[in-house]
């Protein structure tokens, strides 16, 4: 397989699982280490990824990958993810669920409760409930993110403080060694921090792709979460802070 082909395909690979080696990309190319040694670091001169030892992960910055390009990444551990999220949301509650590919998972998984409020600053969850006729649906106001249906800034943010949820099911663009929950847009981490003051109990919902991955913007610490729903053990120094906070941690899948 040529570079042209081979160099997709590895941005590919990267985005799914967020990490790769040296030797891994080597079996399933079927080329030898020095060769993929050498497409790393094109794709790392190209700011595409980072090099780490023996592999590479996906590049930091201030831009998120596009909202297409993330609702298909990891489909079998965000589903994985959002069933075992779902079984602990109860019926006859109000709930938030805010802007991510995750909790639109979850919304999917929610088509059978009953009784439920759910207010959110989604427009593809509300989309995705509106096919629950037990289900009441909240959008927040705010500004339209066109890129993926979100809404945010003052108005979403004012509309939360209405309420007082049961239960905030939340997701994140990337989560760091020291167990903050980041963000690419101040907007939407005003609002998410607006809902973790509004809410009783806090849902996370982030796959393993998160760990890998930085953001410019802090929401909160995981000390804020109740329950952390991902689909990859945590390193070892983020489960031992995770158990010092209290922070419940299902790994799904």
């Amino acid at each position: 397989m040529s570079q042209a082909f081979r160099h997709p395909e590895m941005l590919d690979i990267i985005r799914r699982d967020g990490k790769v080696t040296v030797d891994g990309l080597a079996e399933h190319f079927g080329v030898t280490l020095q060769t993929i040694r050498r497409d790393l670091s094109e794709l790392a001169d190209a700011g595409q990824i980072e090099r780490v030892h023996g592999g590479a992960i996906l590049a930091s910055g201030t831009h998120n990958i596009g909202y297409e390009e993330r609702r298909s990444l990891n489909l079998e551990g965000k589903a994985a993810i959002a069933r075992a999220c779902a079984a602990q949301i109860p019926e006859n509650a109000s709930i938030f669920l805010n802007i991510g590919t995750s909790t639109e998972a979850v919304a999917r998984e929610l088509m059978h409760h009953r009784s439920l409020l759910v207010v959110t600053n989604n427009m593809n969850v509300a989309n995705i409930l509106a096919a629950n006729s037990d289900c009441e649906i909240v959008v927040t106001g705010g500004s339209l993110r066109r890129s993926d249906g979100g809404l945010v800034g003052k108005l979403a943010s004012e509309t939360i403080q209405q309420f007082k949820f049961d239960l905030a099911v939340v997701g994140c663009s990337a989560i760091d060694r020291e167990g903050d929950m980041l963000d690419f847009d101040i907007q939407e981490v005003g609002v998410s921090q607006a809902i973790l003051a509004q809410s009783r109990r806090t849902f996370l919902v982030a796959d393993h792709s998160k760990f890998q991955r930085t953001a410019p913007a802090r929401i909160a610490s995981l000390g804020a979460i109740d329950r952390f729903f991902t689909d990859a053990p945590l390193a070892p120094e983020l489960a031992a802070l995770c158990d010092g906070w209290g922070t419940g941690v299902e790994v799904c899948g």
